[in-house]
């Protein structure tokens, strides 16, 4: 089956074309059908390349497929090559796999949808951009899928564009991610000019002719691309607005897929980073502050989305955290771990709001166990995940991180440790807001709404919630299964162990925390107590009570203020300058240089033409003065010569 790997991108791209030809006749649902299944088969021959995959005996299994020459120029010499090893193999089989079940369950959620089949045409598309940009031989493949994907999620972010809100998210998630997308296509840049390669196993073999600093800057470079794309500090703001898009697309980029490219990017890359003592360091930094400043702002947010959205935001800068202690693996785990149990939260959030006619307000629900009982079960197995309460698999993935942040950075342990408090925090206030308490969605909305400008609401009378159908309920059970389980590939002497599969492809380059057995039970203990205690609290203080305003700080809400500060500094001192250009450089300055021209030429036209009377007299005048001139001229020249 690895002969056949360039199918697993190939069935989503037919899927794609299908869609452009006859989408609107296929209609709703078999549009979504048509798509799901073109997914669906892309997952089923990556099982199969997987299984082919596991009998190449080798130090580290690998298999590359050479497409065609894409830039034939001189020494730039870029094949269209795939790459196949148990890194790309892990990315390839979640992404098809869970995509296809966000593809089921948007059948239900975009029923009756005017642009039903157009919705399924961006899924299909974004799908293959993904699965280029991780089965890339070659950076400058990664950056055809990695465009492919930003390009994508403009569409889908904004895909309600007639809401001026979802418009004003796709072009904010577009731009941020232009300023990422700059960094990574200057790396790639610095890389061929230091070694004449974009191909990542050759770039690795000429290491060591590249000077230590130009590989720091590489790795800096391509830290700059990540931050956009994987939503850390300082490019994080755009994740938190892209919930204004249908809620399958924020299950797809914020668990799955997009968001995940970075921490993919960055590992591929681990033996840059391993050169570069300040690169790895510089991005645990970023990934420990990004996972705390997120942390403390879904800890205050009212729109359910928002909360799983900043929720994405903190865990990614755990998985920052992991790969900047060289812990790839550990980054790994949670990644795959993550997007069962997030893409469960977002598709069980995506239920609640079904369910409850578009509302997303958590002032405005409770009491939903009562009557979305599947939604709740299947949720809570999420919530309790992602709060990394033990046995499941949340609690050993965030477990692997933090206990390899103990070894190589202490400091960094400590922000990690507070960031998981908060964790079990905020999703024990979302999930007591949303399931627990009583029926707010039958009361009149009283109170004040603390944030009116980001969060959506029902029209009218909320009606009685109904639980969703099958086809949205069947995702949740799969995801929930898997977000249960997915704690066994954390046992090393299981067959489905990650680290036996995957440890391999990093090598020398992987850090060994070589951490005494009773430290490792010590900090084993010391999460499942945070967790545990935490959710407690998050519950007590939540299941009853809809309004504390001194633990929703106005800072917390407003995201740090964050937006704030871009627009003081950037925003408006931008539109101010365009302004400027606008109303006086442009009009006085370059049209006034261009008319002045012009008005010059226009007036001694004018002086021209009245020489042009018509009359042979004033013309034979004219002839006489310019001769008795030229003569007077003649005669001056002999009387001094």
């Amino acid at each position: 089956m690895l002969h056949v790997t360039w199918l697993i991108i190939a069935l989503p791209l037919i899927g794609f074309a299908l869609q452009v030809a006859v989408g609107r006749r296929l209609g709703d649902p078999v549009a979504g059908w048509v798509a799901t299944a073109f997914c669906s088969a892309s997952f089923a021959v990556a099982v199969g390349v997987y299984l082919d995959l596991l009998t190449v005996q080798a130090p580290v299994r690998s298999y590359s497929q050479n497409l065609w020459t894409w830039v034939p120029v001189d020494r730039l010499q870029v094949h269209a090559d795939l790459y196949v090893d148990p890194l790309s193999m892990t990315m390839v089989l979640f992404v098809t796999g869970i995509s296809s079940l966000i593809h089921l369950y948007s059948i239900g959620y975009m029923r009756g949808d005017r642009d039903f089949s157009k919705f399924f045409l961006y899924l299909n598309l974004f799908v293959a951009s993904m699965l280029i940009l991780v089965l890339g031989a070659n950076m400058a493949v990664t950056f055809v899928g990695w465009e492919g994907v930003g390009t994508c999620s403009y569409w889908l972010i904004a895909f309600w564009f007639t809401r001026e809100a979802a418009a004003s998210a796709g072009k904010k998630a577009f731009v941020y991610n232009r300023i990422g997308d700059a960094g990574f296509l200057l790396a790639i840049l610095v890389t061929w000019q230091s070694v004449h390669s974009v191909e990542y196993q050759t770039v690795f073999a000429r290491l060591g002719q590249i000077p230590p600093s130009t590989v720091t800057a590489i790795c800096l470079l391509l830290l700059v691309g990540v931050m956009g794309k994987s939503a850390q500090l300082p490019l994080f703001p755009w994740l938190a607005d892209a919930m204004e898009g249908p809620t399958p697309v924020s299950a797809l980029i914020h668990a799955a897929t997009m968001v995940t490219a970075g921490v993919y990017l960055l590992c591929r890359v681990s033996p840059l980073l391993h050169a570069s003592h300040a690169a790895s360091l510089t991005v645990a930094i970023v990934g420990a502050l990004t996972a705390f400043v997120a942390a403390t702002i879904a800890c205050a947010q009212q729109d359910i989305k928002k909360v799983l959205a900043y929720s994405t935001i903190s865990q990614l800068g755990y998985m920052f955290l992991a790969i900047g202690c060289g812990a790839y693996t550990a980054a790994i785990f949670l990644m795959v771990a993550h997007a069962f149990f997030k893409g469960l939260l977002f598709l069980g959030a995506g239920s609640v709001i079904h369910g409850l006619h578009d509302e997303q307000d958590l002032k405005r629900m409770g009491n939903l166990r009562a009557y979305m009982p599947i939604t709740f079960i299947t949720f809570a197995i999420g919530w309790l995940c992602l709060a990394a309460v033990p046995p499941l698999s949340g609690y050993w993935a965030k477990g692997d991180i933090l206990d390899n942040t103990w070894a190589a950075h202490p400091a960094l342990w400590v922000v990690g440790i507070i960031t998981a408090c908060l964790t079990a925090y905020y999703m024990s206030r979302l999930t007591g807001l949303a399931f627990f308490g009583n029926d707010r969605w039958r009361e009149a909305d009283e109170q004040p709404d603390l944030d009116p400008m980001h969060t959506r609401h029902a029209e009218g009378v909320i009606a009685e919630p109904h639980e969703s159908p099958w086809i949205m309920t069947i995702p949740l059970w799969i995801l929930a299964i898997g977000a249960a389980l997915a704690g066994v590939l954390a046992l090393s002497g299981s067959r489905f162990s990650l680290a036996r599969w995957i440890d391999p492809v990093f090598g020398t380059t992987l850090f060994e925390s070589h951490l005494s057995s009773s430290t490792t039970l010590i900090l084993a203990l010391i999460d499942a107590a945070v967790a545990i205690v935490f959710v407690i609290i998050g519950l007590r203080l939540w299941m009853t009570r809809a309004y504390r305003p001194a633990l929703e700080k106005s800072f917390l809400l407003r995201s740090w203020y964050i937006n704030e500060v871009y627009d003081a500094l950037i925003g408006r001192p931008a539109t101010r300058l365009a302004g400027f250009f606008a109303n006086t450089l442009d009009p006085k300055v370059i049209d006034g240089a261009v008319l002045g021209v012009a008005g010059a030429v226009h007036g001694t036209g004018s002086l021209l033409r009245k020489t042009q009377t018509g009359y042979v007299r004033n013309y034979v005048l004219g002839i006489t003065f310019g001769t008795v001139v030229i003569l007077l001229f003649m005669l001056t020249r002999l009387w001094w010569g």
